[in-house]
C-alpha cells in the first residue's frame, strides 16, 4: 500500500474521491471506499491530508473550478453585459467539463452543491471568492438590477438559473458516462439551456409584496 503523506497521495485521494462522490452522491458516500480506491493502508488518510470530508470535498470542487475558470475567464473578459451573453460564456466553460470522465464524474457532484454557492447570501464560498465564476454573477446581477427586477425575487432567480444549469449539465454527464445516447446533440443541448436560463432569468414578474 502507498503512505498516506505527500502530494501524490493527495492527488490520489482527490481522484478517488471524485470517482466514489459522483457514484454514490456527496451525503452517501463512504469515506472509506475513497481511502481503499487510493490505495491507501491508513483509515484516516483523508483526514491527514484535508482535514475533514468536507476538506477532501472542497478540495474536488477547487480542482474543477480552476479547470472551469482557465476557460471562463478569457470569455468573460471578451463578453458585453447583456444576460444572454453572459450566460453563454458560463454554458461554454462548464461544457468543457464534459469532454472528459473526470469532469462528468465532478460535474455530477457540482449539481448536489449548487445552493451552496453563496448567491443568495451573496458571500461566495471559498472555492467560488475572487474568480471569473462570482464576477459573472455580479455582472448578471448588475443587469437585472438595471431591468427593475425587485432583490429577493433576483437573488432567488440567480441561484435557481444556476442549479438549472448544474442540473442539466450533470444530467449530461450522467448520459455520457452510462453510454446513454443523449436525444439532441451537445451543440443544441446547449444552445437550448442558454435559452431557457436567459428565458428564467428575464421572465416578467408579478408585482405583489415579497413574502406574499
Amino acid at each position: 500500500m502507498a503512505r498516506t503523506s505527500g502530494p501524490e497521495t493527495r492527488e490520489k485521494l482527490i481522484r478517488a474521491a471524485e470517482e466514489i462522490f459522483a457514484a454514490q452522491g456527496v451525503d452517501g458516500a463512504q469515506l472509506r471506499d475513497v481511502v481503499k480506491l487510493a490505495g491507501q493502508s491508513n483509515p484516516s488518510a483523508v483526514q491527514y491530508h484535508f482535514g475533514s470530508r468536507a476538506g477532501l470535498l472542497d478540495a474536488v470542487m477547487a480542482g474543477r473550478q480552476e479547470r472551469t475558470e482557465q476557460v471562463l475567464a478569457p470569455l468573460l473578459a471578451a463578453c458585453g453585459d447583456s444576460v444572454q451573453e453572459l450566460i453563454t460564456a458560463l454554458v461554454a466553460a462548464e461544457a468543457t467539463e464534459l469532454a472528459a470522465d473526470r469532469g462528468r464524474r465532478c460535474l455530477r457532484i457540482s449539481a448536489q452543491l449548487s445552493h451552496e454557492s453563496g448567491v443568495r447570501s451573496r458571500t461566495p464560498h471559498p472555492t467560488l471568492a475572487g474568480t471569473a465564476y462570482w464576477r459573472l454573477i455580479e455582472r448578471v446581477e448588475a443587469v437585472l438590477v438595471r431591468d427593475g427586477l425587485p432583490e429577493p425575487l433576483l437573488l432567488e432567480r440567480l441561484d435557481l438559473a444556476l442549479t438549472l444549469i448544474g442540473a442539466a449539465m450533470s444530467d449530461r454527464a450522467r448520459q455520457y458516462l452510462s453510454d446513454v445516447t443523449p436525444l439532441t446533440g451537445q451543440n443544441v443541448f446547449l444552445a437550448d439551456l442558454v435559452e431557457m436560463t436567459t428565458a428564467l432569468l428575464g421572465a416578467p414578474h408579478t408585482h405583489v409584496p415579497a413574502h406574499s
